[in-house]
């Protein structure tokens, strides 16, 4: 059951950016008719009913449950329900010079301001983790906002099929599928750019200018989060992890595990019970 609640909300920063605010609205009536300038960028993701966006650009499109809605500082926008439709949603705001720059890859931009992102079931719970904590170090603020501009990352290249020729290479799309696919063998970026037809000097030049991080540093990334995964079952070793997952043995996933979370594995694992109580009385 969908709840109208805010789940984060957060003044302190870090020299990268900062979230701001997150949570749930129920049967929300929309932004508008007058439209709104936010200052801030903002992920909208419908999760139930549908209605309208549109901004002062010109452009409009309707909206369905699994769209995400992108809002940039300075277009002036409006979205919400038709007269007789629903409207819920889960929204994150968020600013800093990290998604400054990230904007200049065309994946963050106010001409691309709806993405089909599916399924809501795969999606939802990631982006609720990546804001349940309430960091209090600056530290612990820099490796929440990291994870969430990955994930972030993610869910615009998982709806690339809406985004317009331009933002980028048409092989995208199919390098990050790849690069997450098999992720317990050992794969080289140079085997995916010549699956894709793509000299190798090329691939890593447009993907690093595209997604922010190397093809490597990208697998890397999506091998720890099924980690991540794994580590939550208790009857998973940290060892079959690290072996499952392809990696050497088990320091050596420790030691990538510690560089991407900024925790080792064992302290992910004592984590756990906190945030289950935490996701937990959230949701009562």
């Amino acid at each position: 059951m969908i709840e109208s609640r805010l789940l984060f909300n957060n003044d302190a920063g870090t020299p990268l950016g900062r979230l701001t605010t997150a949570g749930f609205l129920k049967d929300s009536a929309g932004v508008g008719p007058a439209p709104r300038v936010l200052g801030q960028y903002a992920l909208v993701y419908l999760l139930e009913g549908g209605g309208r966006y549109w901004d002062a650009r010109g452009r409009s499109a309707a909206v369905q449950p699994g769209d995400l809605l992108l809002i940039t500082p300075e277009i002036g926008h409006g979205y919400g329900p038709l007269t007789g439709q629903r409207w819920s949603e889960f929204y994150v705001v968020f600013d800093g010079p990290a998604f400054d720059l990230w904007r200049q890859t065309e994946l963050l931009n106010g001409e691309t301001p709806v993405r089909r992102v599916t399924p809501i079931d795969a999606w939802l719970p990631r982006l609720e983790t990546a804001v349940a904590a309430q960091p209090r170090t600056l530290s612990e603020r820099t490796v929440q906002l990291s994870r969430f501009l990955a994930l972030l990352t993610e869910m615009v290249l998982a709806g690339a099929d809406t985004l317009r020729p331009s933002s980028g290479p048409a092989w995208l799309a199919s390098a990050c599928q790849r690069l997450e696919a098999d992720l317990g063998q050992q794969i080289d970026p140079q085997s995916v750019a010549l699956e894709l037809g793509v000299p190798y000097e090329t691939f890593r030049k447009h993907f690093q200018r595209s997604v922010g991080v190397s093809p490597a540093r990208y697998r890397t990334v999506r091998r720890i989060d099924a980690a991540c995964a794994l580590l939550q079952d208790s009857r998973n070793t940290i060892q079959a992890v690290a072996l499952r997952l392809g990696f050497a043995d088990e320091y050596h996933f420790s030691r990538r595990f510690k560089q991407i979370n900024g925790l080792s594995p064992r302290a992910f694992r004592r984590q756990l019970p906190a945030l289950r109580e935490a996701m937990e009385q959230r949701s009562s």
